[in-house]
């Protein structure tokens, strides 16, 4: 539910978790508390609930709109129609979607190409969590004809993640345009990289509409991917976070592909520019994913597979077995982090921190991450998943090798990891720098 709040003249809009119970829905007073400047305590033996007009202590989460964006950014499915029709026009399209693939109008890009009069949709392909993004994360995805539009829906999420020779039949231009969220292991940019195989074995154009990597274009943070280690959560070699948009991603995964490759660019996006800058509504791109807070804390919470370091909340809680909440925020909150506080807070019979962004612009979320994995593991002795029988291990396929396990067996501290990958880092700017749409 978004919060509108009126400050000195100024709108600013925050993001508040709703929670349906039976039918209905509810938000937390507490969580209202933390915009508006006021705390509530709960007591339970005499259900009973205390309202402080001024709360202490209290980190002001940040606002999801910047005041002053200027709302200009032009997606690129919003230019296929105009100065790029002469991709399409007279072709028979097929379109890989889901419920991210909308204009700054929030008008399908599906509906657009299917009433577009002078090419022919004839096919839609969908990812994981399927159409329309409802499936949970991992879960098998059939593939249907949809009634409505009387078109095949292809499941890429399914019995293949790949489109066969006879899902691509008769198709001459496949096009690309789902939002993604700025991290190498979120599996929609696998979805293009296999559907961008998948053409060029049979001949067939490739055109990606871009859109905003939502983390803006200059965080490039983690260890590089090995190719030991190219999985679906990691298909090609780069760090965790990237700062690529879909379009810049095509063109680094096509130095190896090749396929006949075009890019509908974005127009007035710069690399600086976060999603709060660009005036674009923001769809939410997966069950977990319902907003921009769970969308930049996802490398932050939700990096820590098969070590029992978990997220909740949808990846605004992060901590496990053992852990201590009070040290836990302790320790973290001593290294002040740019844009992010953390709040003890246990969690079942788990203990860990709450994360508030307080900047978005100055927020890193992949070396949170870090630092969060490698001081829950000096706290806890947390479990570092290995490579057993030859079978590599989701935690390592996350992090593209098993460097970070070494480490954290190594019990390193979070700046010495984050110094152990700056030499790779750095060889991959320039490597990516080639690659690169927008200044």
């Amino acid at each position: 539910m978004k919060l509108q709040v009126t400050n000195g003249g100024e709108i600013e809009v925050y993001q508040v978790n709703v929670y349906n119970i039976d039918g209905y829905n509810y938000f937390k007073l507490r969580d209202v508390g933390k915009y508006l400047g006021f705390e509530v305590e709960y007591q339970e033996e005499k259900n009973e609930a205390q309202i402080f007009a001024t709360a202490n202590n209290l980190e002001t989460p940040a606002p999801l709109t910047t005041p002053g964006s200027t709302g200009k950014v032009v997606l690129g499915n919003e230019r296929i129609l105009l100065e790029y029709e002469h991709l399409i026009k007279g072709k028979r399209l097929g379109l890989i979607t889901n419920q991210t693939g909308i204009d700054s109008k929030g008008l399908r890009t599906v509906d657009k190409l299917f009433h577009y009069p002078y090419g022919d949709l004839i096919a839609i392909y969908s990812p994981e969590h399927g159409l329309d993004g409802k499936q949970k994360a991992g879960a098998y995805v059939s593939s249907y004809t949809d009634t409505t539009l009387n078109l095949p829906v292809y499941s890429l999420y399914g019995a293949t993640r790949e489109p066969s020779k006879e899902m691509l039949k008769d198709v001459d231009v496949l096009i690309f345009d789902i939002q993604d969220i700025g991290s190498r292991t979120y599996t929609y940019v696998s979805t293009m990289n296999y559907a961008m195989k998948a053409a060029k074995k049979e001949g067939i154009k490739f055109v990606v509409l871009d859109r905003p990597n939502p983390l803006g274009g200059e965080i490039v943070e983690g260890y590089m991917l090995e190719d030991k280690y190219k999985t679906f959560v990691g298909v090609d070699k780069m760090p965790m976070a990237h700062g690529m948009t879909a379009g810049e991603l095509a063109k680094y995964y096509n130095r190896d592909i090749g396929v006949d490759l075009e890019i509908v660019p974005m127009e007035n996006w710069t690399r600086k520019m976060i999603w709060q800058d660009t005036g674009l509504p923001f769809a939410q791109t997966s069950p977990n994913i319902p907003n921009l807070e769970s969308a930049f804390n996802y490398m932050a919470a939700g990096i820590g597979d098969g070590t029992g370091v978990v997220q909740g909340d949808k990846f605004t809680w992060v901590g496990g077995k053992g852990i201590d909440s009070y040290e836990f925020a302790r320790r973290l909150n001593a290294y002040d982090l740019p844009g992010i506080r953390f709040t003890p807070e246990n969690k079942d019979d788990k203990g860990g921190v709450r994360l508030t962004i307080t900047d978005y612009h100055q927020f890193n979320p992949q070396k949170t991450g870090t630092y969060v994995l490698a001081t829950a593991n000096q706290i806890a002795d947390i479990k570092i998943p290995v490579e057993t029988n030859g079978v590599i291990p989701m935690f390592e396929k996350i992090h593209g090798s098993d460097k970070m396990g070494n480490a954290l067996r190594r019990k390193l501290d979070p700046e010495e990891i984050v110094r152990e990958y700056q030499r790779e880092l750095e060889e991959f700017k320039n490597l990516r720098r080639q690659y690169l749409i927008y200044n």
